[in-house]
C-alpha cells in the first residue's frame, strides 16, 4: 500500500477504503486539499482510537497504530455509541474545542455517507444520528478604520513595498480569502475585474476600487518572473514562486510587527476588516454575501453585529444619559 499521509515522526499507511475516499473528496466534491489532509488526519486518528480501544492499548500510544489492514468488514461493525466514544475522547482527553469536534462529525458524516450512499457498501449508516456540537457565534475581530490605514502605510516600509501594498489592499479592498489571494493568476484580472476561485472551485468576479486597481498597477512592474511551470501566479515570491498562504501570514505578521502589534492579526482578520468596513459603508448583506463568496447568507450575517455596536452608541450619547 501506498504511504499518503505523515505527522511528526509516524508514517501512515492508508487502507484502500480510505484512500478512495479521499480521491472521491477532490475530484468529485471539489474539496481543497487543505480540507483533504483535515478529513485525513479526522479519519486516521478515529481508526487508530477505535483500534486502541479495541486491543487495550493505552491512548498515549495511539500514533503507533497501524490502521493499514482496515477492511469495509471492520467498518460494518462501527455503531454511533463507537462514534459517541470517539467524540467524549475527542473532548475530554484532547480538549478539542466544539468547532474541532464540529469538524470531525462532518468528517466523519461525509465518510459513512460515502460509504452507505455512493458505494453501497455499508447497510447502516451509524453517523446518521451523530449530532454536531453546538458552536458559539463569535463576533469577527478586525481593525479600525485608522489601525487598517496605518497598516497600509507600514508597506512603505518594507524590502517588497508595492508587491505588499497590493496585497495588503487585496484583502482589504477585496475581502478575499488568504488561498483564494495565493491562487490568483495575471490571467484572473480582466480590466477592473478580477475572477477568484472559492471553496468549492466556485467562481466569482469581484470588482477592484480605484485604489486597489492602481495598487495592482504599481506592482505589476515590480513583479518578480515566475520559474515554475503551469499558469502564471499574480503574486510571485523572490524565488520566483507562487506564495503558500504561510509566506503571506509572514508578510501580513512583518508588518503588524512594524505598526500595530494586534495580538494575532492575520489575513482572516483582514478579510474580516475588509466585510466590516463595506458594511458599515453601506453594503447590504446579499452584495457583501458574492464579494466574500459566502455560499449561505447566515454566513454573512455575523457581520450585523455592528448594528448592535452602533445601536449602543447611539443609547450611551441619548439625552438624559447625563
Amino acid at each position: 500500500m501506498e504511504v499518503l499521509y505523515t505527522k511528526g515522526e509516524v508514517n501512515v499507511v492508508l487502507p484502500k477504503i480510505l484512500k478512495d475516499f479521499l480521491v472521491y473528496l477532490t475530484t468529485i466534491t471539489g474539496k481543497s486539499q487543505r480540507t483533504r489532509k483535515e478529513y485525513e488526519y479526522d479519519l486516521v486518528l478515529f481508526f487508530r482510537f477505535l483500534k486502541a480501544i479495541e486491543q487495550d492499548i493505552t491512548i498515549k500510544n495511539l500514533q503507533k497504530i497501524d490502521i493499514s489492514d482496515v477492511t469495509i468488514e471492520t467498518i460494518r461493525e462501527i455503531t454511533l455509541e463507537d462514534l459517541y466514544l470517539f467524540m467524549e475522547y475527542c473532548e475530554v482527553q484532547r480538549g478539542n474545542s466544539s468547532a474541532a469536534r464540529a469538524r470531525k462529525v462532518a468528517t466523519l458524516k461525509s465518510f459513512f455517507k460515502y460509504l452507505k450512499g455512493k458505494r453501497r457498501l455499508i447497510e447502516e449508516n451509524p453517523a446518521e444520528e451523530l449530532e454536531t456540537p453546538k458552536i458559539g457565534k463569535k463576533t469577527p475581530v478586525y481593525l479600525s478604520l485608522q489601525e487598517a490605514q496605518q497598516l497600509i502605510a507600514a508597506t512603505t516600509t518594507q524590502p517588497y513595498s508595492k508587491r505588499d501594498y497590493c496585497i495588503v489592499m487585496f484583502f482589504l479592498n477585496l475581502g478575499i480569502r488568504v488561498t483564494e489571494l495565493c491562487s490568483l493568476n495575471l490571467q484572473s484580472i480582466q480590466g477592473q475585474h478580477i475572477t477568484v476561485i472559492g471553496k468549492g472551485n466556485k467562481e466569482r468576479t469581484v470588482f477592484m476600487n480605484e485604489r486597489c486597481y492602481d495598487a495592482l498597477q504599481q506592482y505589476l512592474p515590480t513583479r518578480h518572473t515566475y520559474k515554475g511551470d503551469g499558469a502564471e501566479p499574480l503574486f510571485v515570491s523572490q524565488k520566483g514562486t507562487r506564495f503558500a498562504r504561510q509566506s503571506i501570514a509572514k508578510i501580513i505578521k512583518q508588518l503588524n510587527t512594524a505598526t500595530l502589534n494586534k495580538e494575532k492579526l492575520s489575513p482572516h482578520k483582514l478579510r474580516h476588516t475588509s466585510a466590516t468596513l463595506m458594511y458599515r459603508a453601506g453594503a447590504d448583506i446579499r452584495s457583501l454575501q458574492h464579494i466574500l463568496g459566502h455560499s449561505s447568507v447566515a454566513t454573512t450575517q455575523i457581520y450585523t453585529h455592528i448594528e448592535d455596536e452602533q445601536i449602543q452608541e447611539v443609547m450611551k450619547n441619548h439625552p438624559l444619559n447625563d
